[in-house]
């Protein structure tokens, strides 16, 4: 956990505005990393690690004060289908929030001062399945069935000492449901963040209900979207916070569109560090990139909210 000196989270949103990381994937991609497999970023857990270590630093050294781990797409059935068994991969999840701990090591090391966090990435069902689901929810499943396959790497994600965990890129708002059963008793705050169409979940229900199923969670510390158009966050940061009274977490997407099928990106980008002053005026506390957003634009964000970038 935060050393004694650091501030929690929670506390650090109280008092302004924390800036987020930004895609991971892409940051490991332009290292040269093969990221086309099912299990995307979470393979490199087991063949190198020490990649993701180095992605994390690039972030922390571009001016993010949290960084997101490796384990999205990391789940106890999709490292089976890859032989993986159940040890090896509980070892995995908890080696992801090593491994961002040892990149804010390391950042401290290299003269950053301000504090850093770590937010234990839990995507949901439908990244497992690696087939876009993730982007659609409704899987067929009940909200039992759904808090029964999120709560075991849960557990895990939390005994290995995260700052918070992410619950994050929720395209439906049973899901949801589910993910906020899930967490209760683990002694770890979260993050619940939608992806979302307009002014409704991937699935198709309106935010303002999707996001009142977390006011009065009082493990959730902040409520948002990421992993949608920069155009649809605007509504979604006023609509969370009016449904839930707590702090905002936004990070979308670059703007560029994710083709399941031929699993690549079009489209351009539509993002710009301008934005986030008026996210943050309408109740946004935690801001940073998702997809297709590398160090440059954290750099960009971190200046535009007035964060220095500046090593001791």
């Amino acid at each position: 956990m935060a050393g004694k000196t650091t501030p929690t989270l929670a506390e650090a949103l109280a008092a302004g505005t924390v800036v987020l990381d930004g895609g991971l994937s892409n940051q490991l991609e332009s290292a040269g990393h093969d990221l086309s497999d099912a299990l995307w970023s979470a393979r490199l857990l087991a063949e190198r690690p020490e990649a993701i270590t180095e992605a994390h630093l690039a972030y922390f050294e571009a001016g993010a004060d949290v960084a997101i781990t490796s384990s999205y797409q990391a789940t106890f059935q999709g490292f089976a289908k890859r032989g993986i068994d159940h040890g090896r991969a509980a070892g995995l999840l908890a080696l992801s929030v090593g491994l961002a701990r040892e990149a804010a090591a390391r950042a401290r090391a290299g003269g950053v001062v301000r504090p850093l966090w770590v937010a234990a990435s839990v995507g949901p069902y439908g990244a497992m399945l690696a087939d876009g689901s993730e982007y659609r929810g409704r899987y067929g499943l009940t909200v039992a069935e759904l808090e029964a396959f999120h709560r075991p790497r849960l557990e895990v994600l939390a005994a290995a000492g995260p700052d918070v965990l992410a619950l994050e890129t929720v395209p439906d708002a049973d899901e949801a449901t589910a993910l906020l059963r899930a967490v209760r008793g683990l002694g770890v705050p979260a993050w619940l963040s939608y992806s979302v169409s307009g002014d409704r979940t991937r699935a198709g229900q309106p935010l303002r209900e999707a996001f009142a199923l977390a006011a009065d969670a009082d493990e959730v510390i902040a409520v948002g979207v990421n992993c949608c158009a920069p155009e649809d966050v605007d509504a979604a940061v006023e609509t969370a916070a009016r449904m839930t009274g707590k702090p905002v977490v936004v990070y979308p997407n670059s703007g560029e569109r994710w083709d399941a099928g031929s699993r690549a990106w079009d489209g351009r980008s539509t993002f710009t560090a301008a934005q986030v002053t008026g996210w943050r005026a309408a109740g946004a506390r935690l801001i940073g990139g998702c997809c297709r957003v590398g160090p440059e634009a954290i750099t960009s964000i971190a200046g535009a909210l007035g964060r220095s970038t500046e090593r001791a």
